[in-house]
C-alpha cells in the first residue's frame, strides 16, 4: 500500500478535500460542493496566505529565520496561520491584535510563541479597531530591526495563493463550477478566484458573500459580530474596475447558515462559512437547474463554541432564533 507523506507540517498546507453536499440545495436540481480550508493544519484559507507571503520574503531574502521579525495586523485565521509557520521556521512573530478577539484564538497564539500586542479601543473617529492595529504595526516595524511586514491588506501573494484554490477545485470536478460563492475580508481569495476564473476563460460566476455592516461594496460601516467577515472600508486588493453578484449576509444568517451546515451536513464550520451557507440560499433562484456550485469555507467552527454554537449568547445577541435551524436527528441531511 503506497503512502504519501509530506516534508514537515507545512507540507500539509493546501490539497483540502472538497465534497459534495447533498443537503443545502434540496429541491433544486444542482449540485452543490464544498471546499474544506478548515482541513488546514491551522484550520483556515489564511495558512495559503501566510505561506505564500512568508516563503516569497524568504526566498526574497526579506526573511531570515532566526533574525527577522515578523509582524502583522490580524485577529484571527491569519494570526494563526503565519504564528505556526514562523514557529516552523524560527522567526520572531509580534501580532497586533484586537479586543474582538476570541480568547481561543490568543490561546493558540502563545502556543505558538507568538508575542501579542493588544489595542483595546477603537479609533475615535470611525469606531473601527483596524486604522489604530495598522498605526501600531508601522510604530512596530519602525522600531524592530530586521522587521517584515506581510501586509496581508495590500500584498499580492495573498491573492496568488488562492489561484492555486481554484486550480484545485476545477482540477477536482469534470467541467468547470458555474457558480463559486466567495466570503469576503481581504478580499485575497475573492481577487485570487477571480483572477484564475478570468485568466483561463471560465464562464464561472464568482458571487461575493459580504457581511451587512460591511464597507467593502461602499455600503456604510456598522458595528459586526462575527469576525473575519466584511471590512471597515475596501481593501485594497479589491480591484475598483472588477464587479461581481453580491449577496449581503446578516450576523444572525451567518449563525443560521452554521447550524444549518451543521445540521444537514455534520460540518463544524466558522462564521463566514456559515454566512457563505446562507447566501446559497439567498442566490437559489438565480441558479439553473443542472448548474454546479462550489462553497468556499474559509475555517472550522471550534474557535466559536463559545458564540456561534453557543445557543446563550446567540439568545442574548438575537433572542430565541433556534427554530431557524432545528431540525431532527438523521433525517435532517434526508439520506434515511
Amino acid at each position: 500500500m503506497t503512502r504519501n507523506t509530506v516534508q514537515g507540517i507545512l507540507g500539509c498546507i493546501g490539497g483540502t478535500p472538497l465534497v459534495e453536499l447533498d443537503g443545502l440545495l434540496r429541491d433544486r436540481p444542482a449540485r452543490v460542493f464544498g471546499k474544506l480550508e478548515l482541513a488546514n493544519p491551522g484550520g483556515s484559507i489564511k495558512d495559503r496566505t501566510a505561506l505564500n507571503m512568508l516563503l516569497h520574503g524568504i526566498r526574497s531574502g526579506e526573511l531570515v529565520p532566526h533574525r527577522s521579525v515578523v509582524i502583522e495586523s490580524s485577529s484571527g485565521n491569519l494570526a494563526v496561520g503565519i504564528a505556526q509557520i514562523c514557529r516552523y521556521f524560527g522567526l520572531r512573530f509580534i501580532c497586533v491584535v484586537d479586543a474582538k478577539t476570541t480568547p481561543q484564538n490568543l490561546a493558540i497564539l502563545r502556543a505558538f510563541q507568538a508575542e501579542i500586542e493588544l489595542i483595546e479601543e477603537p479609533d475615535p473617529v470611525t469606531g473601527e479597531f483596524l486604522p489604530i492595529r495598522l498605526q501600531r504595526v508601522r510604530e512596530l516595524v519602525a522600531r524592530e530591526p530586521h522587521s517584515f511586514w506581510p501586509n496581508q491588506y495590500a500584498n499580492p501573494r495573498n491573492p496568488q495563493a488562492h489561484h492555486r484554490t481554484m486550480r484545485e477545485i476545477v482540477d477536482a470536478l469534470p467541467g468547470d463550477p458555474d457558480f463559486i460563492f466567495c466570503a469576503t475580508s481581504t478580499c485575497g481569495t475573492l481577487t485570487g478566484v477571480t483572477e484564475y476564473v478570468r485568466e483561463h476563460r471560465m464562464g464561472t460566476t464568482v458571487v461575493a458573500v459580504d457581511a451587512v455592516g460591511s464597507a467593502i461594496f461602499g455600503d456604510e460601516s456598522r458595528r459586526r459580530l462575527i469576525p473575519g467577515h466584511g471590512a471597515s472600508a475596501p481593501p485594497p486588493l479589491l480591484d475598483p474596475a472588477s464587479t461581481w453578484p453580491v449577496v449581503h449576509v446578516s450576523d444572525l444568517d451567518a449563525v443560521v447558515g452554521c447550524r444549518r451546515l451543521m445540521a444537514r451536513e455534520a460540518i463544524l464550520a466558522g462564521g463566514s462559512s456559515g454566512a457563505v451557507v446562507s447566501a446559497l440560499e439567498r442566490y437559489r433562484d438565480q441558479i439553473p437547474a443542472g448548474a454546479t456550485c462550489v462553497l468556499i469555507f474559509p475555517d472550522r467552527g471550534e474557535r466559536y463554541l463559545n458564540t456561534i454554537y453557543s445557543d446563550t449568547w446567540v439568545r442574548q445577541n438575537f433572542g430565541e432564533v433556534s427554530h431557524l435551524w432545528k431540525e431532527s436527528g438523521i433525517a435532517a441531511a434526508g439520506r434515511l
